[in-house]
């Protein structure tokens, strides 16, 4: 029913792709990060929180389409339906059905729950394409719950210091998520990629904290003590110079490895992840019941490697996804300096 392909997966009987990354006549698109949905696709179809998520990053004359959580359509035959994936708001697993054979392409995910994201829910297949972000044994997240105090112990004690609490992640997904955790301790104030991501994102009809919005030219003595959150692309810029007293922190699962703390030179790093950890890969891969397993971007070596040991069948996929570079451009592109 797939096909690999240079412009991306390729649904043959279905003549549509999978999160391409090259231009095609129609793409069915998991999420809204940039390595996932690109320009120049003549026809879009995705979750509906995640449409007006492409207007914004992409342009908002391009033709989308929408579709709910387990909202059938039939396109040249095949079924298709989006399950949710728990990576970001709008993210889904896409689940293709033909002539009795199912293939489920995971896009990014996630099986822990958040306080955010629609929770990951398992689908059966016949064929699983899955990430492999973290698809090492070092990987294993936190509860949430545990991870939110991390974070507001880490906040406070900045306070208590006279230092302002300057938190790193990505504009969509990461960010929206660390304001959950941290809502409630004191006023979050966002930089403009974030602010406009959150308006993309509520112009959905989601809910999310509230925040301020923090432009270049801030006042000082306005930001002292409170929580600001940045992409990582201003990591080292001349705004985050202007922040009194700054604490800094980035919120990533590479933060797993204390070296990559030291690496960027900040003061704390808590593993905030919105994919799937070891365990996580291995629940999705088992739960699903495939037959056959195609590993994407990541550590799609050792993984493969593993789920065939296992007496999973598995095999690598080269493909374009993994890309943070893509957003950290985007940040940048934003900052005001």
């Amino acid at each position: 029913m797939i096909k690999f392909t240079k412009k991306g997966i390729y649904c043959i009987p279905g003549k549509f792709y999978l999160d391409p990354w090259l231009p095609v006549e129609y793409a069915i698109i998991s999420h809204g990060h940039a390595d996932h949905a690109r320009w120049g696709m003549k026809h879009y179809l995705c979750h509906t929180h995640t449409k007006n998520i492409l207007k914004h990053r992409i342009s908002d004359d391009i033709l989308v389409e929408t579709l709910g959580y387990n909202e059938p359509k039939t396109i040249n035959g095949v079924r298709v339906s989006f399950h949710p994936a728990g990576h970001i708001i709008g993210s889904a697993q896409i689940r293709l059905e033909h002539k009795g054979k199912v293939v489920v392409f995971t896009g990014d995910y996630k099986v822990k729950d958040d306080y955010i994201t629609t929770p990951f829910e398992s689908v059966k297949c016949h064929e699983f394409i899955t990430e492999s972000t973290f698809g090492l044994p070092i990987y294993k997240w936190l509860p949430e719950k545990v991870l939110q105090q991390q974070l507001h112990d880490w906040i406070l004690q900045n306070k208590a210091n006279n230092r302002t609490s300057v938190l790193f992640g990505y504009s969509l997904g990461k960010a929206q998520r660390i304001m959950k955790l941290v809502e409630g301790l004191d006023e979050i104030l966002v930089h403009n990629a974030i602010y406009h991501s959150n308006n993309a994102i509520e112009s959905s009809g989601i809910v999310l904290p509230k925040t301020t919005r923090l432009d270049g030219y801030f006042n000082k003595a306005d930001v002292q003590n409170k929580i600001i959150i940045m992409p990582p692309g201003l990591l080292g810029s001349k705004m985050l110079t202007r922040v009194p007293n700054a604490a800094t922190a980035i919120c990533s699962g590479w933060m797993q490895v204390r070296g990559n703390r030291r690496w960027r030179g900040v003061d704390a790093g808590f593993a905030v992840s919105d994919h799937a950890d070891w365990d996580g890969l291995l629940q999705a891969v088992k739960e699903s019941e495939a037959e056959k397993v195609y590993v994407t971007h990541g550590s799609q070596a050792t993984f493969t490697k593993y789920l065939n040991k296992i007496g999973i069948k598995a095999q690598e996929v080269i493909t374009e996804y993994g890309d943070n570079e893509l957003e950290a451009a985007e940040a940048k592109k934003e900052a005001i300096t």
